[in-house]
């Protein structure tokens, strides 16, 4: 399925946007030009040779505070989407096989989670488990993953009625070998749809979270607490939330982009398009070989 996503344009966008969120990720700390913490005089300046991206209230160098953010930003929401796959697809795929009782009690705490409103269950969890990043990822990563059990639910329960499923369960094969064989890999295509989705949704919740100053307090560097503070100062420097925000919104369009990609590919359009580009190709390589014989013949 890979090799078949990245065949269409819009994956090949998508791969190379990450591609360098990644690279701002892993050497962002150790390429920012200052200490990210450093209080200088020179207060709110605008960008120069000195302060490419200019200074924030407190003197410190924007970019330097960018890329040294980036980890914490990015690696957070990864832990969110994985936090949420695990705890959201295992059940749904579970509560197909296990019984009615599983069914009803796993169905019964996912409406739960579906009904809390993301902030307030945030500021709850973190006000009772203390106010650090790996609160707020539990949290984020519970709200989120009932959007994992719906989609693995939803995709084991055509498999489950296939024929070649119930001829393994007439067989006597264990529920475990026919969720490795037979269901995993159909339902990985949406499982795969629902986490690109879910990475760029929780960037923007890690984000807001960050901007109300949840998980992360103040002095440390993230994209949402630096866009919380440049809010404080838009008289002064009125293009300053443009830097964080750039990046956050070209790291969801990315993860977006890849969603809609595997969607395509995985789809009947996705294989109409992929069929007709490349009998255009093989169009193309065949009149070029008609004309290179006809050259040959010519001369």
């Amino acid at each position: 399925m890979l090799t078949t996503v990245l065949r269409l344009p819009s994956a090949r966008i998508a791969v190379a946007m990450l591609a360098f969120i990644a690279l701002i990720t892993i050497l962002g700390p150790s390429i920012a030009p200052y200490d990210p913490l450093e209080n200088t005089p020179d207060a709110l300046a605008g960008p120069s040779f000195a302060h490419w991206l200019g200074t924030d209230y407190l003197g410190r160098d924007v970019l330097s505070r960018i890329l040294a953010g980036a980890p914490l930003s990015v690696v957070s929401t990864v832990l969110v989407a994985t936090i949420a796959l695990v705890v959201g697809a295992v059940p749904g795929i579970l509560s197909v096989y296990l019984g009615s009782v599983f069914e009803w009690v796993s169905l019964r705490v996912v409406d739960t989670f579906i009904a809390l409103p993301f902030l307030v269950f945030a500021v709850a969890m973190t006000a009772l488990l203390g106010n650090g990043i790996v609160q707020a990822m539990v949290a984020v990563g519970l709200l989120v993953s009932p959007l994992f059990y719906r989609v693995a639910r939803s995709a084991t329960l055509s498999v489950a009625r296939s024929q070649y499923v119930e001829a393994a369960i007439l067989s006597g094969a264990s529920t475990g070998w026919i969720v490795r064989k037979h269901v995993w890999g159909k339902i990985l295509p949406p499982i795969a749809i629902a986490l690109a989705t879910t990475l760029g949704i929780g960037l923007i919740v890690i984000a807001s979270l960050q901007f109300l100053g949840i998980g992360v307090q103040p002095p440390t560097p993230t994209w949402g607490g630096i866009l919380a503070s440049d809010l404080g100062y838009l008289q002064q420097q009125p293009w300053a939330p443009v830097f964080p925000t750039a990046l956050i919104l070209i790291t969801v369009l990315a993860f977006n982009m890849l969603a809609d990609a595997i969607r395509d590919a995985a789809g009947e359009s996705g294989r109409t398009l992929l069929g007709s580009r490349n009998a255009r190709i093989t169009r193309a390589r065949r009149t070029a070989a008609a004309g290179i014989a006809l050259e040959g013949g010519l001369s």
